[in-house]
């Protein structure tokens, strides 16, 4: 998932400048609702409309008072720390946010505000606020209004959201640099603590949206901390972007989700300063679009017994994310991520290119079309195809809220390491082998009905 077509560069560089309720029982609504049938196919975790009806609205409603309830997540709020603030898939998810808090829009494409995750625990969309770094000097509101135009947003909710869209742009930063990426780990880490203190926050969860980086160059110092730590104060490029600040996250003790095919915190040396801060961290690659499809199709072909010989698929998208993909290096990256669904779910890699090609003509939309030819019964040769148009922006946003959500409650349980139990949402997910979407989505049950309960708003 890529989201701005400017580059987050993080490394060795001159400095530039950088910015650095009480609670209550529940309503006798709610405890009614908590004894409707179960959804989802589970065991009941409750009913509660997250927008007051899960309806879709042309303008704000009259909304209760917020509720409390004995294991709120976040009394003080969560912070959502974008890296990509202001690109297409960041804008789209603090307007989504905005919008679900304001009444102006149903909750589709979130997958938290599905009943089964009613009872878990987690921030209420009222609870996020937002800040973050970004290089471009668009505003929030500009790059929203280009998103209205391109067919992304309803022109009608940026509207009415264009004063808190404007105050956005106060939280968000340029890109710290210093001499050393030690240094620059060190300003971001206090941009993050410098957030959360300002507004008073219970937690910070960084959230990697930036351009897909080329392959990762190894180096000693990805071992262990020790080594890390020094070899970041000699001046040396030793941590790509993505790594660097799941570096600076896990040293302020934040929550970090990657939702890139990036490096972020897989490396050794991160895994164990996640594990030693105490904070979780998710990824990687946010799985919206054909290898959501590929997620369902593949573990049916495993289960029905039938042989694939070939998957060819031909992508091609436009914006930002297609620029990005444009670079041959970046592109094998992304490529990477996306093989991973099939060698897991079938268990071998069948024959056939994946092609991801840019066009700018088809600006923030993409299409996807895959070729799966398989053999049945006495060797009968078979073949399906299927293709796909989405809106990447539109896909994704919901699926970082969640992430967002799910994160910080895991945070507030006590949670540290890797969160392989958010495979579902990721193409590449660290932590867990699983690639079947049915299987995955069992293990995110199971992890919401572990969490604190108490309700969602």
């Amino acid at each position: 998932m890529i989201t701005n077509n400017e580059s987050l560069v993080l490394g060795a560089g001159p400095a530039d400048g950088s910015t650095a309720d009480p609670k209550q029982e529940m309503s006798e609504r709610e405890g009614h609702l908590l004894h409707r049938p179960p959804r989802c196919g589970v065991s009941p975790h409750g009913w509660r409309t997250p927008v007051d009806g899960e309806r879709s609205l042309p303008a704000p409603v009259e909304r209760p008072g917020p509720e409390r309830h004995e294991h709120d997540v976040d009394a003080g709020g969560t912070g959502v720390w974008l890296i990509g603030a202001r690109g297409s898939v960041a804008t789209t998810t603090m307007v989504g946010s905005l919008a679900l808090s304001a009444g102006l829009v149903d909750p589709t494409g979130c997958v938290t505000a599905l009943p089964c995750f009613h009872r878990s625990a987690l921030p209420g969309y009222d609870q996020l606020v937002f800040g973050g770094h970004d290089p471009a000097q668009t505003t929030v509101l500009k790059r929203a209004e280009h998103l209205v135009a391109a067919g992304v947003l309803p022109g009608h909710v940026v509207e009415a959201l264009e004063d808190e869209l404007v105050r956005l742009d106060a939280s968000i930063a340029v890109v710290p640099t210093r001499r050393t990426q030690g240094e620059t780990a060190e300003a971001i880490a206090a941009d993050l603590a410098a957030f959360r203190d300002r507004h008073g926050l219970s937690r910070v969860v960084v959230v990697h949206l930036a351009p897909t980086e080329g392959p990762l160059e190894p180096h000693p110092a990805h071992a262990d901390p020790a080594s890390l730590h020094a070899a970041l104060s000699t001046g040396e490029t030793v941590l790509p972007s993505s790594s660097l600040y799941a570096f600076a996250a896990f040293t302020a003790g934040c929550p970090f989700v990657d939702f890139t095919p990036c490096t972020g915190a897989r490396l050794p040396a991160l895994e164990a300063l996640a594990a030693r801060a105490d904070v979780p961290h998710a990824g990687s690659d946010g799985k919206t679009g054909e290898t959501l499809v590929k997620s369902v199709l593949a573990p049916m072909f495993a289960q029905r017994h039938l042989r694939v010989h070939s998957w060819s698929g031909l992508n091609v998208l436009g914006g930002g994310d297609g620029a990005n993909l444009a670079d041959g290096a970046a592109n094998g990256t992304k490529a990477a991520s996306k093989r991973q669904v099939l060698a897991g779910a079938l268990g071998y890699q069948p024959e056939g290119p994946l092609c991801i090609e840019y066009v700018p003509d088809i600006g923030d939309f993409k299409t996807a079309w895959d070729l799966i030819s398989f053999t049945g019964f006495l060797g009968t040769r078979m073949r399906m195809e299927f293709t796909w148009h989405g809106c990447d922006s539109a896909l994704a946003a919901p699926l970082v809220l969640d992430l967002v959500r799910l994160t910080a409650a895991a945070h507030a349980a006590g949670r540290s390491g890797p969160l392989r139990e958010l495979a579902f949402f990721f193409k590449d997910p660290v932590g867990s082998d699983r690639h079947g979407l049915a299987e995955q989505w069992r293990d995110l049950l199971d992890f919401a009905s572990a969490l604190p309960t108490g309700g969602t708003r």
